[in-house]
This record gives C-alpha cells, structure tokens and sequence, in this order.
C-alpha cells in the first residue's frame, strides 16, 4: 500500500546479446528485456502500474554454470508464504530444469533492477507468474537453438527436455551446461515468438507435493520447499541471525505517545552497567510520520542484554507540547466517539435509489454496530535490523517486505545517494505488513553512523514491537437495513469510521483512502434496490498501517455478521438468505459501483464475479454438510468475502460450553483463486488464516489510554493457542483455471472472524458484534 511514486521502469524493446567479457566456460547469464509497448497516456494495471514495474529478463534471474547447475534469483520477501520456493519453481518447470540441480538466490534491494519487490497486496504470483515463465522460455529457447547448431539441424528438431536438450529424430542429447558457452553468443528471441510450455507439460506447477503415484522418490510431482529443511534444522538465516565481526548489540527507548521528543534524559546509571557502550539520543516524528523513527534514545552494548538493561537505568523526560491529543489518546473514549458520529450521516461514496424512503417504509428495520479494536502485527520474529554505515556508504541486513523502500528510506533520512545503500534480505519471521515500513533499518542505520560505522544490530523486543508498531485501525461500522414483509432487504445503509493509514503519508485526511473503501465496501455485491454507503471522520492519533487483508477485516465482519443477523431475524436459513442477497451470477465492474479501486488490477479483466461468489458458498457448505443436526450447544457460522481478487468463503462448527468456553470442532474453506500454481502452499495458508482468524476473533486487542499502549506482551495481547485451533481444517480449493489468477496470502482471512462469531450465536444465542469474544459469553 505505499503510497510512493515511481517512474515505471521500461525495458529496452532492442535484442540484447548475452553479457560479453565472461571467459570460456564460466556461467550462462541469459539476457532478455522487452519494451512494455504501451502508450504514455494508457492506463497501466497490475504490475505495470507498480513502482518500477515487471522484469522479465533471464540475465537477472535466471544462471546456468558450465557443470549444468541452475540458479534463479527470487526477488521477493519469503516470510512463510512459500514465494521463495514457488517463483524459483515457475522458472525452473518452465526451463526444464531438474530440481535436484537447482539453486534458488536471494536478490538484494534493487527494484530498477529486479522490478517491483514490494511483497504485499497478495500480487507476488499473479504479477510475477508470466515474466518468470518467459524469463525462462527464453533461456530454454536459447540452449534449443544452441543444441540444433551444434547438431547442424534445424532448430524446430531439437527440444528441452529434463536439463538436457534433445535432437527428437535422432535421440542425441547435449546437458545444460554443455550448451551455455555456445548460447551465450546468440541472439535473444523476440517476446511474440517464444513458445511457452502447454499445462499439460508442467511437472510441478498446479501439482501437490509428494512423491509421484508409482512411489518414485525421484519423481516429483511438486519440487519441495527451497528453505524447508534448514527451517526446520535451524539452519535459515533470519534477520536476528545476522553476524559481522565487531558487531555491537542496541535497543531504543521510545516514547509511548506518538510526537513525544526527548526533553531531557539522564544516561549516568546506564553508562555504569557493564557491556553498555554509549547512548544516543535520536530525533523523533509526529503526524505524518511515513517510515521516518518515532526516536528517543538508543543504548548501544557489547550484547543485547546489557543493551536493554541499559534502557531499564535510563531516566528520560519526554516532551508532549503540540502532540496533547496524542497524549490523551483512550480507546476506551475514542470508540464511544466513533460510535456516536456513526449516528450522523456521513461521506456518500455509493448511493441508489431512495434510502430513506426504503427504510422508513420499511416494513421492519435492523440496526447494528460492530467494533474492531486495534491490532498488532506481533510477527514471531519482532523487527530487527544490522547497519554498518562507513565512509558514506550503508550496509544493511534486514527481514524487510520492500527492500526497496528500505533502501530509499535509509538514503533519504540519512542524506546520502541512494547507489551506496544497500539492503540485504534476509528470511522473514513473519511479516503481516509490518515489515514493509522499514523504520527499524534506519534506526540501524543511524546507530551505526553514530558508533563511527562500527555495525550495529537493532533489536526490538517484544513490547517494543506492541507499544510502537503501526496498528491495524479501531474501526466502528454502523449497519441498518429495512426489510419487506418476506424479510427481504429493500434498503440497506453502511456507516463506516476509522483512522485511515493515508494518516502517516499527509496531513490526517481523517477519511479512509479510496483503496480502503474498495477492500470489501464500496464494491458491496448484494441485489439491492435502495443502498447508501457512508464514511464518517477519524482522526488518528497512532501510526496506523496496512495489516493482513487490511481494511477487509472489518467490513467483512460487519457485512457478514449483519447478514446473519437479517437472516435470523427473518426466519430464514443463513446460507439461502446470503444466497438471496447476491443475486443471479453477473459480472460487475468494479468502477460501475463506485469502487475506484480494484486491487490495482483492470476492472474489465478483474470484475467481481458473482457467480464464483455463489461458488464458493455453495462449496463448503457442501463440503461442512451445512445444516446437519447437532448437539445442544453447537453450532455452525458462514460466511464469505472477496478480497484481493480471489474469493473465500468459511464455515466453521463449534460449541459454546456452560461456562462460555469455545471449542472449535471443524473449519471448512472453499477458496477459489483461479489458476492455482502451489497448491500446498494455498492450503498451507488457508490453514494459517484461520488461526490467525481465530485469533482475532477470541482474542487480539491492543488499547490505550493516556496515549500509553496497554499491552505489553502475550500474557495480554492474547495469541490462539493449541486448544483454539479447529480440531480439523479442511481445505476445498476450487478448481477455475481459466479465470484471472488471485491473491492467495491475505484473503483467507476476513471471513473467519464472522464465521466464528455466526456459529457461536448458533450455538449459544448470544450475537457478538464488538472483537475480541474474550469474556463476553462466560457468566
């Protein structure tokens, strides 16, 4: 979601040779680029329209060594999702490569290079899935034409098969490596005449993991995780396991109210505890903070331990003047606020018929209010960073999401040239978001340079990463519909508030951007007559930021938990009243409905398919075997929602126990994303989104008062645990190849909240409309 602007990066529409000056019998380094041969005033879309644009070039990503060895360079963030293994398998099928010789390379932050590296919004696939595979269509071409002047044969003879090229009359066969020296020298082939593989030939792509059917062990039918083994050994490389040699070890003191600086600090105790070795005391931000540090002062140890000691012995008076709504910031207050504007009209940003005479004519009405509360990231492995800074040029090691930004920012906030900057990924710990604001590598940054660039590794702690992450937004929806004498909807009202991310990038719009009323609102799909969608004002007084899905969460709570409710207060079945709600399977243009925002994609490409929407909710309830009979006290919740251009819908079953506890027996998941090209790793994150689902459902709450943020580890900011997860997980991917492919990270996510809360009013009676459930339902 960052807002910064960058002149699209066009490639050069000339043939390239392969690079010149490599001796005899070193590597293969295929050069490919394309001009992107569009207008200057057509409307870009998808990866085009990113900052930097796609790459497709083999001389970037793809390597083939004289001993036949393979190397295609990743140029994502891997933070769990699997990207790492599955571009580098993209290429890999498409070139023939077997993968037992095949090496996958991190790329450095270097997005005029690589192309756009920002891993979020669910689009690393979907934006990379071609230019990887004709990146690697024009290097298997290459060795093709290579083989066939070897042979002296023609060239439409000879074919690659499994890292070998073979002469189809004759049966010969020359080895990858055998051939790069000679493809080296020719010409790369135009992009409209490469041939690319046929489905039917993809040895991994599509396929699950495992051995093949005839219990070959050799024969895979999906290539394994690149960095599975040495994650599971401990033998990965995160951030954290960073090391330089004399490397020093720093925290930060922060202040707990956003804008707070330095007044004065006292540093005399911390310079006594051995291993301490300086502090520095670093500048601070307000509103608009973008990724500058919220400063304060940094103890700078022999080891992390002496590091925060020192931070316990500091005494540091902070000053609140000019930033005195910050520090009066109470969630408790602000959400009694939001709840009240919600009762007034606000922003139209989609109107149809006539709402008002829809609901006052209604022949019964119903109202509700949901509440969301702040959320954190709380990443498994909080932010870290190591920077050495020496002679105007910046080293940097960091688990960042956009290297790119990282790099840009680290050169900004310390005034250098962005050419000597540079960053280092690592693997990610997680990430959810919060890794791609790269703050915590200019606080490295500036440490370092501060220690006369001695190398410097930051280190959050946990209630670092709570008190002072960008928060998902307190959001209030406000719902009302009036219904017909059958319980149909004839006019539906949706009132939204809450502080938007735009609030770090300008002064506080107070106004959601029109990106986050497209995740989920303003391209709302139900069939109804008469319909007013509203935003109301929210000022922010936290460093708000994008969070998994983002605002899809809590307008898919509120959306999905207020059709329950209709249907329930009609009489109705939940899955046919739903059904009812959509409508006929039709195509809608995004922007017909107000929704300027599509995910970044074309909305004549990217509609919002109703009838994949029905789909799915007729696939798991299939699946769920939805409305079967169940004990006293169980129950089963739906939902369903469309987000990042894909389309998930949930059912969950549990029981609600006397003493209000939950037992989630069984979650049920059909996801239909389109062409799927790692099917584990889709499933592997459907599982993942509803625990983390789960948890924001049962648990997740971050609040303030006095501007202070209240939590300050997991025994209170609550994570799911063992005994919240689903007994069982069963995941129902929809087969749809021939539909536009979709994100598969984030949109797992925003039903499982209401699906959770759906069956727990089936299984209790009890309506839960303000997240966490926490204790509401004991006593």
């Amino acid at each position: 979601m960052n807002q910064t602007t960058a002149t699209l990066l066009l490639a050069n529409v000339s043939r390239r040779r392969f690079l010149q000056g490599l001796s005899a019998g070193t590597a293969l380094v295929l050069a490919a680029r394309w001009d992107l041969a569009l207008s200057a005033d057509e409307q870009q879309y998808g990866a085009a329209a990113m900052p930097y644009g796609w790459v497709d070039n083999p001389n970037v990503f793809i390597q083939i060594d004289d001993d036949g060895s393979v190397s295609v360079t990743n140029h994502r963030a891997e933070m769990g999702q699997g990207i790492r293994t599955s571009l580098v398998m993209v290429a890999a099928d498409e070139l023939g490569a077997d993968w037992r010789r095949v090496k996958a390379l991190q790329a450095p932050g270097d997005s005029e290079r690589f192309g756009n590296q920002d891993t979020d919004g669910s689009r690393s696939m979907r934006h990379w899935f071609d230019p990887m595979r004709r990146a690697a269509a024009a290097a298997r071409t290459m060795l093709e034409q290579a083989a066939a002047a070897r042979w002296d044969v023609p060239p439409d003879e000879c074919r690659a098969g499994v890292h070998v090229v073979i002469h189809r009359p004759s049966g010969r066969e020359l080895g990858f490596g055998e051939l790069a020296a000679a493809a080296r020298e020719l010409d790369i082939p135009a992009r409209d005449s490469l041939t690319l593989k046929p489905a039917s030939e993809w040895r991994w792509i599509g396929k699950s993991m495992g051995p093949s059917h005839d219990g070959d062990p050799d024969q895979l039918e999906r290539a394994p995780a690149v960095d599975g083994e040495d994650i599971v050994t401990g033998k990965a490389i995160y951030g954290g396991d960073v090391r330089l040699p004399d490397m020093a070890y720093a925290v930060i003191a922060r202040p707990a109210v956003l804008g707070a600086r330095v007044a004065s600090v006292d540093d005399s105790a911390t310079l006594e505890i051995p291993g301490v070795i300086k502090t520095v005391t670093l500048d601070g931000t307000s509103q608009p903070s973008a990724f500058h540090p919220l400063g304060g002062v940094g103890v700078i140890a022999s080891n992390t331990w002496a590091a925060i000691e020192g931070r316990k012995a500091l005494k540091i008076e902070w000053d609140t003047d000019g930033v005195e709504a910050n520090a009066g910031y109470g969630t408790d207050r602000y959400r009694e606020m939001l709840e009240e504007r919600a009762d007034s009209p606000g922003k139209v940003l989609r109107a149809s018929g006539d709402i008002e005479t829809a609901l006052t004519d209604a022949e019964s009405s119903h109202t509700a209010t949901y509440f969301m509360p702040h959320l954190a990231h709380a990443t498994m492995e909080p932010p870290v960073a190591i920077a050495r800074v020496v002679d105007g040029a910046v080293d940097t090691w960091a688990p960042v999401q956009d290297p790119q930004s990282a790099r840009d920012e680290v050169a900004r906030q310390l005034g250098i040239d962005g050419a000597n900057v540079s960053v280092h990924q690592t693997l990610l710990g997680g990430g959810f978001g919060r890794k791609a604001k790269p703050d915590f590598v200019v606080e490295a940054a500036h440490l370092s340079r501060a220690l006369d660039g001695r190398p410097v590794q930051l280190q959050w702690t946990r209630e670092d990463d709570l008190h002072h992450t960008y928060f998902h937004a307190l959001s209030i929806d406000r719902l009302e519909a009036g219904l017909d004498a059958d319980g149909k909807v004839q006019g539906w009202r949706h009132r939204t508030l809450a502080p938007t991310i735009m609030s770090i990038f300008k002064e506080d719009p107070k106004y959601k951007a029109t990106y986050e009323l497209g995740m989920g609102l303003t391209p709302l799909p139900f069939d109804i007559p008469h319909l007013s969608l509203e935003n109301g004002e929210a000022p922010a007084h936290k460093r708000i930021g994008w969070f998994r899905s983002v605002v899809n969460l809590p307008h898919a709570f509120a959306i999905q938990s207020f059709v329950a409710e209709l249907a329930a207060s009609a009489g109705r079945d939940h899955r046919d009243y739903l059904l009812e709600l959509l409508g006929p399977a039709r195509q809608i243009d995004p922007m017909s409905v107000g929704a300027s925002w599509n995910y970044g994609e074309d909305p004549e490409r990217y509609t919002i398919d109703v009838g994949r929407l029905r789909g799915v909710i007729e696939r798991v309830t299939e699946e769920a075997d939805w409305g079967k009979s169940l004990p006293e006290g169980r129950g089963q919740g739906l939902a369903v929602h469309h987000s990042f251009c894909s389309y998930t819908a949930i059912v969950l079953e549990v029981e609600v126990s006397e003493q209000g506890s939950v037992i989630i027996h069984q979650a049920d998941v059909a996801f239909d994303c389109g062409p799927r090209v790692n099917p584990e790793r889709i499933r592997a994150q459907m599982e993942g989104s509803v625990v983390m689902g789960i948890g924001i459902g049962l648990l997740n709450e971050i609040s303030a008062r006095d501007g202070r943020i209240e939590q300050d580890n997991f025994h209170q900011y609550l994570l799911p645990r063992q005994s919240n997860a689903p007994r069982d997980v069963r995941v129902h991917l929809v087969d749809n190849p021939d539909a536009p492919m979709g994100g598969v990270g984030e949109p797992g996510l925003p039903p499982v909240a209401p699906a959770l809360t759906n069956a727990i009013f089936a299984a209790s009676g009890k309506r839960i409309r303000t997240l966490p459930v926490g204790n509401q339902l004991k006593g």
